[in-house]
């Protein structure tokens, strides 16, 4: 397909919010309200979340690290404590573990889903593991069944995967906790801030003890992990846009798969619960090389994990994370991506495709 210059010079980000004149009126009517710390929009908020979830506890915080974090505190995680852990993940999973004193435990991936691989896990279990976190990465549910049975507690980390199903029950609804992330160009954003969830009431009344410092008769060490009111008002709206969100991003993901089917390509599983969050491209090379000639046809792509735990920890064993990593693409995909720029980006991808494989 033939691009006028313009169109061909203009730069496709990687990933984009999907925002519009509602949020900026609520969020305005917050500020006009004269009360923008955490409040009633807030309670709102987490009302609203918890009900759409089916959950009997729903708290925001200032993001989904601190989620993370303090649903690790409240289950009584501290130093002796080991914590499974994909090694393909953000940085942020091994963050909340080292924040708390416990040991995190990297495991393998599963190379075709890209989520735990249920058998490294069992064999890194022992008697300090007291705790598993799965996350649901790029959208699609981890095999949470097996993981479950393993009598480890689990803490789904849905940061990519809200609104995603598991045997068509939703993610973050099966684990004894969870946590979600609405950064800004997460699934659904309110800037920065997360959620934690739990059906557990003793796990819940201590993540919210611990979130907040001012004002209490006894001291202990709590944290400032508050969400806004302004940030609520703008989740409430994003929560309302999630189905659409949803769809448009499953049909992007159709095009894609149309475009690309019988390319030399690992393309993303196909599952009626993936919910897209990343469309990530598995190549028989280094990504690098595709990820410099698409940024020069305007296209900005990139690893869709930055660097795995294990490089991080420096330690060695990981042959499927590893491999994971060095050949995994995450292209353009949300809700804001218009038809000529989806067609930039196949179009893109099928000259790099030509040239590669």
């Amino acid at each position: 397909m033939n691009h006028s210059p313009e169109l061909q010079n203009a730069i496709i980000p990687h990933s984009r919010p999907t925002l519009g004149l509602k949020e900026s009126r609520v969020v305005a009517d917050v500020i006009d309200s004269g009360y923008i710390a955490e409040g009633k929009v807030v309670k709102q908020f987490e009302s609203a979340f918890a009900e759409f979830l089916g959950v009997d506890h729903a708290t925001s915080t200032s993001s989904g690290t601190s989620a993370l974090h303090l649903t690790l505190l409240a289950m009584g995680l501290g130093p002796g404590a080991e914590v499974i852990i994909p090694s393909y993940v953000c940085s942020a999973l091994l963050n909340a573990v080292n924040y708390t004193g416990a040991t995190p435990v990297p495991a393998e991936i599963d190379p075709d889903t890209y989520n735990l691989e249920v058998a490294d896990v069992q064999r890194r279990i022992n008697n300090r593991t007291k705790a598993i976190i799965v996350p649901h990465l790029f959208g699609l549910a981890s095999d949470l069944e097996p993981l479950l049975d393993l009598d480890v507690p689990v803490i789904e980390d849905c940061a990519q995967s809200i609104g995603a199903t598991y045997r068509r029950r939703p993610v973050g609804t099966l684990g004894t906790a969870a946590i979600f992330s609405f950064y800004a160009t997460k699934v659904i954003t309110t800037g920065e801030g997360g959620m934690a969830v739990s059906n557990c009431g003793d796990i819940a009344a201590r993540i919210k003890d611990l979130k907040t410092y001012d004002k209490r008769e006894d001291y202990q060490v709590r944290y400032n992990y508050k969400m806004t009111d302004m940030q609520a008002a703008l989740g409430l709206v994003q929560m309302q846009r999630l189905a659409s969100i949803i769809r448009r991003r499953k049909a992007i993901a159709a095009e894609y798969n149309r475009a690309f089917n019988g390319f030399d390509l690992k393309l993303p599983p196909a599952d009626a619960g993936h919910i897209y969050f990343r469309y990530v491209l598995g190549l028989n090379m280094d990504c690098m090389p595709w990820i410099q000639k698409l940024a020069r046809k305007g296209i900005a792509c990139d690893r869709p994990i930055n660097l795995p735990l294990h490089r991080c920890l420096k330690l060695k064993g990981y042959p499927v994370t590893e491999k994971v990593w060095q050949q995994s693409l995450s292209i353009p995909i949300y809700p804001t991506l218009t038809d000529e720029e989806i067609a930039r980006v196949i179009d893109a991808v099928g000259t790099c495709h030509q040239k590669f494989c």
